[in-house]
């Protein structure tokens, strides 16, 4: 699992500004008005060639500011979260009272607390800092985000605390997350592949705050199933749980083979599944599509299919999943999941011969010339296969710009009729010929 840092303190201190300047982009929304940061954002960030995981969370304060409440728990879940925290105060502002209730908040969680130091933009301000000795944090790291002062000895500070340990399985292992918006039935689904009550189930939307990794084995092969919270589309719910389900269920989905998107048959596909879906596409992962509570569905011969004709008709990006019907709640039909995450997992990993590779790109463009685009005609003189999982092809080209995205969709859609890559993306990267 990767390693998270999370950034607290209390409004207008400037933690959006310092999540900015670790990650090296402008993600985080920032604003003089105290409180702006109401929802979580999450980034990986590197220094040194180490990776992990930032957290920008919503002030904390003692007032009756808007969605305090909501700040506060999403303050104190993204403590829970992360393996080291870094707390920001202001140094123009000095110490106050909202410091000291955050402080008693950090001590409670007794993991590796960074005290930085923010607004001392100059010489003159260096001094404001042993103040802040008083919250018992020992050595505050002076910062300016504005000038970028101190940046680097607080990374050299978050690099102190950090660990190489993370969740890992050997590779014959497949992993799989179960990922949906809330209420789908994604712990009864888990408990019904599991076979036993794993995992808390609940009618109240949004139970499940954490992802919980289960190994099992099942017909002589062997998985791991990764729970997730339900997805929430972020700028409408403003409740912290919400908020670091996202984060947990991505953290789930970068360590997974396949993502089991889960979709609520009763009620049908809305705007949000799709949110969720895109979360999958942009972690290049396998899918499965699997639609719950099929036994609450009035059906006659034709409604499965007209359920998988709408759902290919909304998710025009995973067209390349397979779909399962199941009841979780009636542990029905669930035998019918594993067939579809087997053959996703073995497409996610499916390797291709280079002279296969290149007839199919030879055939596909004698089939179909390459027109002419941006003034160039593109002529492709070799392809090879540079990774799996999923499958990733380099094809040069005498100019990448030559090639209309079109075409590119052209042999993207030539390889799928070729070779079966059923359950899993494929990408192909253009290159120019040396």
């Amino acid at each position: 699992m990767p390693y998270k840092v999370a950034i607290v303190g209390r409004p207008n201190v400037g933690k959006s500004s310092l999540f900015n300047r670790l990650i090296g982009s402008r993600l985080s929304i920032t604003d003089d008005q105290p409180g702006v940061t109401r929802d979580r954002i999450y980034a990986r960030a590197e220094w040194l060639t180490k990776h992990f995981r930032l957290i920008d969370t919503g002030g904390i304060d003692l007032g009756d500011a808007p969605f305090l409440n909501q700040i506060k728990a999403q303050a104190q879940v993204a403590m829970d979260e992360a393996d080291t925290i870094v707390f920001v105060v202001d140094g123009k502002t000095g110490l106050v009272d909202a410091d000291y209730y955050i402080a008693k908040l950090l001590y409670k969680t007794e993991k590796p607390v960074i005290l930085a130091v923010n607004k001392i933009d100059d010489l003159a301000q260096a001094a404001n800092v042993f103040e802040f000795y008083a919250l018992g944090f020992g050595d505050p790291i002076a910062v300016s985000t504005i000038h970028g002062i101190g940046i680097g000895d607080l990374l050299d500070r978050i690099m102190e605390h950090m660990t190489d340990e993370d969740v890992s399985y050997d590779d014959s292992i497949i992993q799989f997350s179960i990922v949906g918006r809330p209420n789908v039935g994604k712990s009864s689904l888990t408990n019904a592949i599991l076979g036993e009550e794993r995992v808390i189930v609940s009618e109240i939307s949004g139970t499940t705050t954490d992802a919980i990794d289960t190994r099992f084995k099942k017909d002589r092969k062997e998985y791991v199933v990764i729970d997730t919270a339900g997805i929430k589309k972020r700028g409408k719910v403003y409740e912290s749980t919400d908020k670091y389900a996202v984060l947990r269920a991505l953290s789930a989905l970068e360590r997974s083979d396949i993502a089991l998107l889960v979709i609520d048959g009763e009620e049908g596909i809305i705007e949000q599944d799709k949110h969720v879906a895109g979360y999958i596409t942009d972690y290049h992962k396998a899918c499965v599509i699997v639609v719950n509570k099929w036994d609450a569905v009035e059906k006659d011969d034709k409604t499965m299919k007209k359920m998988e004709d709408k759902i290919r008709d909304e998710f025009q990006f995973l067209t390349y999943a397979p779909i399962v019907f199941v009841s979780a709640k009636h542990n029905a039909r669930i035998h019918t999941i594993f067939p579809a995450i087997n053959l996703a997992f073995e497409n996610y990993q499916k390797q291709v011969q280079t002279s296969v590779l290149n007839d199919l790109i030879q055939d596909a463009t004698a089939m179909n010339p390459t027109p002419i685009h941006n003034h160039g005609k593109a002529q492709f003189n070799y392809a090879t296969q540079v990774a799996v999982k999923p499958p990733t092809f380099v094809l040069y080209v005498n100019n990448p710009d030559y090639v209309h995205f079109s075409y590119e969709r052209y042999l993207h859609n030539q390889l799928r009729q070729a070779i079966d890559f059923t359950g899993t993306p494929i990408k192909l990267i253009l290159r120019k010929k040396a």
